[in-house]
């Protein structure tokens, strides 16, 4: 149901613009009348197109070449030559012959242009798409649909034809046999320590063509190499489950699971609300709890998929798609919070800075909390989905989009990216030659200019200052210099909590367990280098509430010899009050 793919971009329409009439010579002609005199060519042509619309292309294919060799000056059989090889993803044919059917009679048919530039932007092209582009849209009656479109097309030709000048350094290396096997491997998560990944695989159950079903496997990673992987038994169903998202310490999960139709389903004792929904569960004791959907704030009857889960574990992003009549549309990139009481906000869909009137998919929030990776092909990029990068302003909002550069994104469809916590590597998906088999999962390391902020983890444990005994403990973070909340989480059973943290700031830390005294305390990640393999270790040891017990305040800041409180204090006598 969201498996990845690679996919042409078809963004010219065949049924938008039609394919046998247009606003040229080719209209003023009588119906069943052509360019050519000869019958035995008419004749070819007209069985050619017969077939061409019954879908038989090599009948097709041969009754237009005949019509060509009877006349090859025919630009009507050229024409149907040009549009049977591009449906058919021939595109070197179709340009071909298209720039025949042009260079026979240039102003017979003026959508040859269009048509002739969308087979060069599909084989990268550039600058030939460019010159075609450019005078088609200088055209006169020319569909004004056609036209935006081809100008939306003229910019990706453009952008593109300067970006293969401008390559980015790029050199993908397979991440092993630990993940990727003969199957289709795809959709990888991370847990912030970068030691736990959790993927999406295509699961044959027999040689029968189309009889696989997507489950979820996750690797650990040993002396940097990742571990055979195994499947998450407690989340796997008889259904497809994939696309999940973790929580900076890997003990909450989001994955997705869809229906065979849409509509309501139900799969084993899952519910949903429509094709696909968005589902979670908790780590306990080492052990998956029950999966439950995500609720009616995310989840509609449309289609709700490739979920990313915040690091500070407050705001879940994913993609929803309309469902149409049995087709997914209009795909854009929401986001829900969880509020105060635990429960998730009513999504929203992010700004139209981000989402634009075409499609949007694989959105990723990396750990830094700043930095949002996504595919889109309404932005100006290399030609269909191109993956995209847009930081978090100060007002919050998100800035214009990035496009990531040549050769990470191409003249195909570019998705499924994970930037690893540390900033320095990125997993994709991947057909190519050379690797396990299949759809396979492999590393690249990011170009600096694309890169997230620069984020370390901090890891530590919680327990009993008297009996050493670890427990469960709800505990903030927050930015001393902007006094806001970095993060809210708890710690495990065992005492442990591990969590992001931006590089280069102030924090203090708050714990707070019924029974035990409030427990305060501040580090500096300021002017230190920040090596992601060494964490910042935060051990807390909480006093239980006895007869004259105390509280240290180790979050009140005075300046040498002075009275007045610095504002740094504020965030600290807030949260006492």
């Amino acid at each position: 149901m969201f498996k990845y793919k690679i996919k042409y971009f078809y963004c010219f329409l065949s049924l938008a613009v039609g394919f046998f009439g247009c606003n040229s010579l080719h209209a003023q002609l009588p119906p069943g009348q052509y360019t050519s005199t000869n019958k035995k060519a008419v004749k070819y042509q007209n069985e050619g197109k017969l077939a061409f619309e019954k879908k038989d292309d090599k009948n097709a294919e041969k009754y237009f070449l005949k019509a060509l060799e009877e006349d090859n000056k025919f630009v009507e059989a050229a024409i149907g030559l040009g549009n049977l090889y591009q449906m058919t993803d021939r595109h070197e044919k179709a340009i071909e012959y298209y720039r025949k059917a042009i260079e026979i009679n240039p102003k017979f048919y003026n959508n040859a242009y269009y048509f002739l530039s969308a087979s060069l932007l599909l084989t990268a092209q550039y600058e030939e798409a460019k010159k075609a582009l450019e005078h088609f849209t200088k055209l006169e009656r020319i569909n004004p649909d056609t036209k935006e479109r081809a100008l939306r097309m003229l910019a990706n030709a453009t952008f593109g034809a300067e970006a293969v000048k401008h390559p980015k350094p790029y050199s993908p290396v397979n991440i092993g046999p630990g993940i990727n096997s003969d199957m289709d491997e795809y959709f990888p998560a991370l847990t912030a320590d970068d030691k736990q990944c959790l993927f999406t695989r295509s699961v044959k159950h027999s040689n029968m063509p189309g009889d696989q079903n997507e489950d979820l496997y996750l690797s650990l990673k040993e002396k940097n190499v990742w571990q055979e992987a195994n499947p998450v038994q407690e989340i796997n169903s008889s259904g497809n489950e994939g696309a999940p998202t973790l929580s900076a310490d890997g003990t909450i999960m989001f994955f997705v699971s869809c229906a065979t139709q849409f509509g309501d389903y139900s799969v084993d004792d899952r519910k949903g609300y429509g094709s696909c929904d968005i589902f979670y569960a908790q780590k306990v004791n080492g052990r998956w709890t029950r999966a439950r959907n995500a609720g009616p704030a995310i989840n509609t009857n449309h289609w709700e998929t490739q979920p990313s889960f915040s690091s500070d574990g407050k705001t879940l992003y994913f993609i929803r798609g309309i469902v149409t009549r049995g087709s997914v549309k209009e795909q854009d990139i929401y986001c829900s919070t969880i509020g105060p009481d635990g429960k998730f906000s009513t999504a929203v869909k992010l700004s139209d800075v981000v989402n634009t009137p075409y499609k949007e998919e694989s959105v990723f929030i990396h750990p830094d909390n700043q930095t949002l990776y996504f595919s889109s092909e309404g932005h100006v990029g290399m030609g269909g989905l191109d993956i995209f990068m847009s930081k978090r302003q100060a007002n919050g909002e998100w800035g214009t989009p990035v496009n990531l550069g040549y050769p990470i994104n191409s003249h195909l469809d570019d998705i499924s990216l994970l930037v690893e916590p540390s900033g320095q590597f990125a997993l994709f998906a991947s057909d190519r030659p050379g690797g396990q088999g299949g759809v396979d999962l492999y590393q690249f390391e990011m170009p600096t200019d694309i890169r997230p902020e620069k984020i370390t983890y901090v890891k530590g444990k919680i327990y009993d200052a008297k009996t050493k005994e670890p427990l469960e403990a709800r505990f903030e973070l927050v930015d001393i210099a902007t006094e806001k909340q970095t993060v809210e989480s708890y710690s495990q059973k065992n005492g442990e909590f591990l969590v992001t943290l931006t590089a280069n700031k102030n924090y203090l830390v708050n714990v707070s367990r019924p029974g035990y005294l409030f427990y305060s305390d501040n580090f500096s990640l300021k002017n230190t280098e920040v090596d992601f393999n060494k964490p910042y270790l935060l051990d807390i040891p909480l006093e239980p509430i006895e007869l004259n017990a105390a509280v240290e305040l180790k979050n009140i800041f005075f300046d040498v010899d002075k009275w007045e409180l610095k504002p740094e204090s504020k965030a600290e006598l807030d949260k006492l009050i």
